[in-house]
């Protein structure tokens, strides 16, 4: 694991690691006071309970519970952006897949920080192995969970689909910490989220 923190140190992200959720659910909220916060949707900050956890010393904004004509605007007066990642490389690579485009466009332009709150299940070896977790794990699970009728939720297996549901519309390959984006990343001792 120190080997995986240190690769995304030297493309600039910050790195840490936690045994439990819940010291990381503790060492969140002692780190975030008093800002503008905005969730991306993430099933493993939901698992969490981060959203919760914050609530109490910040202005918290999730898309999840907030009406929609409301969100474009929430998000761009964050000044913290929570999200997860559908995997991590080992080599220090944050690789996304989204729907809408709102969570990585957020993560990559959108506030001061953001962090990526990770589960070891989504660490993978090296870009190409986080692409098809991507593709071919935490799509068809997303998928699923919201009850969309795809290919992929059928068997389970990206197919590059053409359905008007598809959410693999807009991939984010995080090389390196993005212009004056603060990131850090946060890898738990959990299986988190898909």
């Amino acid at each position: 694991m120190e080997k995986t923190l240190k690769n995304f140190e030297s493309h600039g992200i910050k790195a840490r690691y936690f045994e439990t959720g819940e010291q990381a659910r503790q060492a969140i909220v002692q780190a975030v006071q008093g800002k503008r916060v905005a969730f991306g949707g993430s099933v493993t900050l939901q698992q969490l309970g981060f959203y919760e956890a914050l609530e109490q010393n910040n202005s918290v904004f999730w898309h999840w519970v907030t009406p929609t004509e409301k969100r474009r605007e929430r998000e761009k007066e964050c000044e913290v952006f929570f999200t997860s990642a559908n995997a991590l490389s080992r080599t220090g690579e944050i690789v996304n897949i989204d729907g809408t485009g709102n969570r990585v466009t957020m993560a990559a332009y959108g506030p001061e920080k953001v962090y990526y709150i990770c589960g070891v299940n989504k660490l993978c070896p090296d870009i190409a192995s986080a692409i098809d977790r991507a593709r071919n794990v935490a799509a068809p699970q997303n998928a699923k969970r919201l009850g969309l009728d795809t290919p992929c939720v059928k068997d389970g297996v990206c197919h590059n689909c053409q359905s008007p549901q598809r959410i693999c519309n807009v991939m984010d390959i995080t090389l390196r910490r993005p212009g004056t984006v603060e990131a850090e990343v946060w890898i738990i001792q959990e299986e988190l989220g898909y």
